[in-house]
Protein backbone atom coordinates (compact mmCIF):
# COMPACT_ATOMS: atom_id res chain seq x y z
CA UNK A 1 0.00 0.00 0.00
CA UNK A 2 2.69 2.30 1.04
CA UNK A 3 4.31 1.54 -2.62
CA UNK A 4 1.26 2.09 -4.12
CA UNK A 5 0.81 5.51 -2.66
CA UNK A 6 4.25 6.66 -3.14
CA UNK A 7 3.76 5.95 -7.21
CA UNK A 8 0.18 7.69 -7.04
CA UNK A 9 1.88 10.75 -4.89
CA UNK A 10 4.72 10.92 -7.57
CA UNK A 11 2.95 10.89 -10.47
CA UNK A 12 0.42 14.30 -9.25
CA UNK A 13 3.39 15.89 -8.14
CA UNK A 14 5.10 15.63 -11.95
CA UNK A 15 1.59 16.19 -13.39
CA UNK A 16 1.52 19.72 -11.92
CA UNK A 17 5.09 20.54 -12.96
CA UNK A 18 4.36 19.57 -16.57
CA UNK A 19 1.17 21.78 -16.18
CA UNK A 20 2.80 24.50 -14.32
CA UNK A 21 6.05 24.43 -17.46
CA UNK A 22 3.05 24.91 -19.92
CA UNK A 23 1.08 27.91 -17.97
CA UNK A 24 4.19 29.46 -17.41
CA UNK A 25 5.17 28.95 -21.33
CA UNK A 26 1.93 30.00 -22.53
CA UNK A 27 2.20 33.22 -20.28
CA UNK A 28 6.01 33.88 -21.76
CA UNK A 29 4.87 33.74 -25.00
CA UNK A 30 1.94 35.43 -25.06
CA UNK A 31 3.48 38.60 -23.11
CA UNK A 32 3.49 41.83 -25.50
CA UNK A 33 7.25 42.42 -26.42
CA UNK A 34 8.63 45.31 -25.07
CA UNK A 35 11.47 47.73 -26.43
CA UNK A 36 13.35 50.54 -24.72
CA UNK A 37 13.16 53.56 -26.98
CA UNK A 38 16.08 54.67 -25.57
CA UNK A 39 18.21 52.27 -26.73
CA UNK A 40 19.65 53.43 -30.54
CA UNK A 41 20.00 50.54 -33.06
CA UNK A 42 23.12 48.89 -32.63
CA UNK A 43 25.99 49.71 -35.23
CA UNK A 44 26.62 46.75 -37.65
CA UNK A 45 29.88 44.83 -38.01
CA UNK A 46 31.49 46.38 -41.14
CA UNK A 47 34.53 43.91 -42.44
CA UNK A 48 37.21 46.75 -41.91
CA UNK A 49 40.59 45.34 -42.95
CA UNK A 50 42.48 46.37 -40.08
CA UNK A 51 40.09 44.01 -37.36
CA UNK A 52 41.86 41.02 -38.68
CA UNK A 53 44.33 39.57 -36.61
CA UNK A 54 46.37 39.11 -40.25
CA UNK A 55 45.87 42.41 -41.34
CA UNK A 56 47.84 45.83 -41.29
CA UNK A 57 46.50 49.11 -41.71
CA UNK A 58 45.46 50.50 -45.48
CA UNK A 59 47.81 53.16 -45.74
CA UNK A 60 46.48 54.85 -49.09
CA UNK A 61 42.93 54.93 -47.35
CA UNK A 62 44.50 56.48 -43.96
CA UNK A 63 46.00 59.18 -46.60
CA UNK A 64 42.57 59.75 -48.07
CA UNK A 65 40.78 60.62 -44.79
CA UNK A 66 43.47 62.71 -43.28
CA UNK A 67 42.31 64.62 -46.34
CA UNK A 68 39.11 64.28 -45.70
CA UNK A 69 39.76 64.96 -41.59
CA UNK A 70 41.36 67.81 -42.58
CA UNK A 71 39.34 69.64 -45.32
CA UNK A 72 35.60 68.61 -43.55
CA UNK A 73 36.25 67.72 -39.79
CA UNK A 74 38.55 69.81 -38.50
CA UNK A 75 36.76 72.50 -38.78
CA UNK A 76 35.00 71.48 -35.62
CA UNK A 77 36.66 68.81 -33.99
CA UNK A 78 40.23 68.90 -32.64
CA UNK A 79 42.93 66.44 -32.26
CA UNK A 80 45.51 67.33 -29.83
CA UNK A 81 47.24 64.39 -29.15
CA UNK A 82 48.60 64.20 -32.86
CA UNK A 83 51.61 66.12 -34.48
CA UNK A 84 52.04 66.54 -37.82
CA UNK A 85 55.51 64.67 -36.99
CA UNK A 86 53.61 61.81 -36.48
CA UNK A 87 52.03 61.45 -40.54
CA UNK A 88 55.99 62.22 -41.42
CA UNK A 89 56.48 59.41 -44.08
CA UNK A 90 54.19 57.09 -42.52
CA UNK A 91 50.99 58.92 -44.23
CA UNK A 92 52.70 61.45 -46.67
CA UNK A 93 56.24 62.40 -47.17
CA UNK A 94 58.36 64.54 -45.59
CA UNK A 95 58.26 67.45 -47.42
CA UNK A 96 54.70 67.41 -47.91
CA UNK A 97 54.16 67.66 -44.62
CA UNK A 98 56.16 70.24 -43.91
CA UNK A 99 53.81 71.87 -46.63
CA UNK A 100 50.70 71.16 -44.76
CA UNK A 101 52.28 72.39 -41.44
CA UNK A 102 53.64 75.73 -42.75
CA UNK A 103 50.09 76.38 -43.68
CA UNK A 104 48.73 77.00 -40.42
CA UNK A 105 49.11 79.92 -38.16
CA UNK A 106 50.13 78.89 -34.63
CA UNK A 107 50.84 81.08 -31.75
CA UNK A 108 54.00 80.89 -29.98
CA UNK A 109 55.99 82.58 -27.40
CA UNK A 110 56.62 84.59 -25.69
CA UNK A 111 59.37 86.07 -26.93
CA UNK A 112 62.30 88.23 -25.43
CA UNK A 113 59.97 90.69 -25.00
CA UNK A 114 57.53 88.71 -23.13
CA UNK A 115 54.84 88.75 -26.23
CA UNK A 116 53.34 85.80 -27.83
CA UNK A 117 53.69 85.93 -31.52
CA UNK A 118 52.48 83.93 -34.75
CA UNK A 119 54.67 81.45 -36.82
CA UNK A 120 53.96 79.38 -39.79
CA UNK A 121 53.83 75.60 -38.21
CA UNK A 122 56.61 72.95 -38.04
CA UNK A 123 56.37 69.55 -37.93
CA UNK A 124 57.07 69.19 -33.88
CA UNK A 125 53.63 71.37 -33.56
CA UNK A 126 50.25 69.60 -32.39
CA UNK A 127 47.14 69.84 -34.70
CA UNK A 128 45.69 72.65 -34.58
CA UNK A 129 42.21 73.24 -32.51
CA UNK A 130 39.20 74.97 -34.34
CA UNK A 131 38.62 76.94 -30.50
CA UNK A 132 40.33 78.75 -28.35
CA UNK A 133 38.66 76.79 -25.73
CA UNK A 134 35.42 74.91 -24.77
CA UNK A 135 33.14 77.53 -23.97
CA UNK A 136 34.19 79.02 -27.65
CA UNK A 137 33.11 75.55 -28.86
CA UNK A 138 29.81 75.16 -27.20
CA UNK A 139 29.13 78.95 -28.29
CA UNK A 140 29.71 78.31 -31.88
CA UNK A 141 27.78 74.66 -32.32
CA UNK A 142 24.40 75.52 -29.94
CA UNK A 143 25.99 74.31 -26.53
CA UNK A 144 27.41 70.93 -28.10
CA UNK A 145 30.98 70.50 -27.33
CA UNK A 146 32.48 68.99 -30.53
CA UNK A 147 34.53 66.06 -29.33
CA UNK A 148 38.31 65.67 -29.84
CA UNK A 149 38.99 62.78 -32.16
CA UNK A 150 42.99 61.86 -31.38
CA UNK A 151 41.85 58.53 -29.64
CA UNK A 152 38.14 58.48 -29.98
CA UNK A 153 37.95 54.85 -31.57
CA UNK A 154 39.72 53.25 -29.10
CA UNK A 155 37.38 55.34 -26.12
CA UNK A 156 34.31 54.47 -28.04
CA UNK A 157 32.74 50.90 -27.51
CA UNK A 158 33.15 48.94 -31.38
CA UNK A 159 34.40 53.02 -32.02
CA UNK A 160 34.97 52.02 -35.89
CA UNK A 161 31.72 50.50 -36.71
CA UNK A 162 30.14 53.09 -34.92
CA UNK A 163 31.66 55.96 -36.25
CA UNK A 164 31.25 54.68 -39.85
CA UNK A 165 27.36 54.00 -38.71
CA UNK A 166 27.27 57.25 -37.44
CA UNK A 167 28.31 58.85 -40.47
CA UNK A 168 26.05 57.30 -42.90
CA UNK A 169 22.97 57.15 -40.05
CA UNK A 170 21.26 61.04 -41.24
CA UNK A 171 17.80 60.56 -42.15
CA UNK A 172 14.68 62.56 -42.15
CA UNK A 173 12.61 61.86 -38.70
CA UNK A 174 10.14 59.94 -38.53
CA UNK A 175 6.43 61.17 -38.33
CA UNK A 176 5.49 61.98 -34.45
CA UNK A 177 9.25 63.39 -33.63
CA UNK A 178 10.18 66.47 -33.71
CA UNK A 179 13.12 67.89 -34.15
CA UNK A 180 13.74 71.21 -32.71
CA UNK A 181 16.26 73.85 -34.58
CA UNK A 182 20.06 72.99 -34.14
CA UNK A 183 19.30 69.32 -34.13
CA UNK A 184 19.08 66.78 -36.34
CA UNK A 185 17.76 63.00 -36.64
CA UNK A 186 20.56 59.95 -36.81
CA UNK A 187 19.56 56.68 -36.28
CA UNK A 188 22.93 55.67 -34.61
CA UNK A 189 23.16 58.57 -32.17
CA UNK A 190 21.84 57.44 -28.31
CA UNK A 191 18.10 59.80 -28.16
CA UNK A 192 18.16 60.03 -32.35
CA UNK A 193 19.10 63.55 -32.19
CA UNK A 194 22.32 65.45 -32.55
CA UNK A 195 23.56 68.54 -32.55
CA UNK A 196 26.38 67.98 -35.50
CA UNK A 197 24.73 68.69 -38.90
CA UNK A 198 25.80 66.19 -41.59
CA UNK A 199 29.50 66.38 -42.63
CA UNK A 200 29.37 64.42 -45.61
CA UNK A 201 26.14 65.72 -47.04
CA UNK A 202 27.08 64.71 -50.33
CA UNK A 203 29.74 63.06 -53.01
CA UNK A 204 32.80 65.07 -54.19
CA UNK A 205 33.38 67.28 -51.37
CA UNK A 206 36.97 66.21 -51.53
CA UNK A 207 39.32 65.80 -54.61
CA UNK A 208 41.17 62.23 -53.94
CA UNK A 209 44.75 62.87 -55.54
CA UNK A 210 44.89 59.17 -56.35
CA UNK A 211 41.28 59.52 -58.39
CA UNK A 212 39.55 57.43 -56.21
CA UNK A 213 35.71 58.10 -56.59
CA UNK A 214 34.81 60.63 -53.77
CA UNK A 215 31.20 59.24 -52.54
CA UNK A 216 29.76 59.49 -48.94
CA UNK A 217 30.49 55.80 -47.82
CA UNK A 218 34.51 56.21 -49.85
CA UNK A 219 34.92 59.52 -47.32
CA UNK A 220 33.17 57.80 -44.46
CA UNK A 221 35.89 54.75 -44.31
CA UNK A 222 38.28 56.47 -45.64
CA UNK A 223 37.67 59.13 -42.35
CA UNK A 224 37.45 55.91 -39.88
CA UNK A 225 40.74 54.39 -41.18
CA UNK A 226 42.47 57.26 -40.42
CA UNK A 227 41.02 57.64 -37.06
CA UNK A 228 41.90 54.23 -36.21
CA UNK A 229 45.87 54.81 -37.55
CA UNK A 230 45.91 57.95 -35.58
CA UNK A 231 44.45 56.27 -32.37
CA UNK A 232 46.81 53.03 -32.33
CA UNK A 233 49.83 54.64 -34.78
CA UNK A 234 52.04 51.81 -33.43
CA UNK A 235 48.90 48.70 -34.44
CA UNK A 236 50.61 47.37 -37.64
CA UNK A 237 54.21 47.16 -35.80
CA UNK A 238 52.49 45.97 -32.43
CA UNK A 239 50.42 43.26 -33.86
CA UNK A 240 53.94 41.93 -36.51
CA UNK A 241 55.57 41.49 -32.60
CA UNK A 242 52.52 39.54 -31.34
CA UNK A 243 52.60 37.41 -34.33
CA UNK A 244 56.69 36.79 -34.61
CA UNK A 245 55.91 35.71 -30.49
CA UNK A 246 53.17 33.41 -31.33
CA UNK A 247 55.44 31.54 -34.28
CA UNK A 248 58.16 31.25 -31.78
CA UNK A 249 56.25 29.64 -29.04
CA UNK A 250 54.25 27.26 -31.10
CA UNK A 251 58.30 26.14 -32.70
CA UNK A 252 59.11 25.90 -29.03
CA UNK A 253 56.77 24.01 -28.07
CA UNK A 254 57.16 21.31 -31.01
CA UNK A 255 61.03 21.19 -30.12
CA UNK A 256 59.98 20.47 -26.73
CA UNK A 257 57.35 18.48 -27.39
CA UNK A 258 59.48 16.02 -29.75
CA UNK A 259 62.75 16.41 -27.31
CA UNK A 260 60.75 14.84 -24.76
CA UNK A 261 58.84 12.00 -27.07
Amino acid sequence: MAFVAKRVFSRSITGATALGGAAALVNFTSAPARCDDKDPPHAPRYPFWVKSIFHAHEIPSVRRGYEVYRQVCATCHSMKQLHFRHLSNFVLPEKRMKEIAASYDVVDGPNDEGEMFTRPGILVDAFPSPYPNEEAARYANGGANPPDLSVYTTAKHEGIDYIFALLLGYRDPPAGIEVRDGLYYNVYFPGGLIGMPNPLHSDGLVDYEDGTPCTKSQMAKDVVNFLCWAAEPAHDERKLIGLKALSACAVGTFIVGFWYR
